[in-house]
């Protein structure tokens, strides 16, 4: 067995779930696939994300109900992000063979992006961590906690970033009135 016929079973299992999937979520809220709307639901990811990532600074300096703010943002994220994944299509993570040209385009620029701000965001909880540790000699408990809670933060936000670009760049879908009901 061929590492290329192991991979291009993947995709072709990929395709066919992505394909059943966007039929089962297709008629979900076609009132918040409108632009203007997107770019609400993209705010409102955008807000969570860093809502998270403020929680982790504050876990930091040791603040002992800081923590269960975290969950205050994941119960905003979760319902936030499956909004804008529901009203963009899912487009950030589609598989190829369920685009067309410019919209593999589009996604593939939107993840390239989304590559570099993980890259870039990801760098401030590394330092931190690092410096950290050789300061505090790595026995600051508030310090490896907050630190983790930013690495999630910010995977987060570059996990998100391409469904946020394409959500907030992406023109309105050509639809009926009536479907906006």
């Amino acid at each position: 067995m061929t590492d290329a016929g192991i991979i291009s079973r993947y995709q072709a299992y990929r395709t066919e779930r992505f394909l059943i999937n966007e039929q089962k979520w297709s008629g979900k809220l076609q009132g918040w696939r409108t632009q203007r709307r997107r770019r609400i639901l993209v705010l409102a990811v955008a807000g969570t994300l860093a809502f998270a990532f403020a929680v982790s600074v504050v876990c930091a300096f040791g603040v002992g109900w800081a923590p269960l703010l975290w969950i205050v943002a994941t119960v905003a994220f979760i319902p936030s992000w499956t909004m804008l994944q529901i009203a963009s299509g899912r487009q950030g993570d589609a598989p190829t063979g369920t685009l067309d040209e410019w919209e593999v385009q589009q996604r593939n620029s939107a993840r390239s992006i989304g590559l570099t701000v993980t890259q870039g965001l990801a760098f401030v909880p590394a330092c931190y961590l690092i410096f950290g540790a050789v300061i505090t000699r790595g026995v600051d408990e508030n310090m490896s906690y907050a630190g983790g809670l930013m690495v999630l933060a910010t995977l987060l936000v570059g996990g998100c970033t391409p469904a946020m670009i394409l959500g907030w760049t992406r023109p309105d879908p050509d639809f009926d009135e009536s479907e906006l009901a």
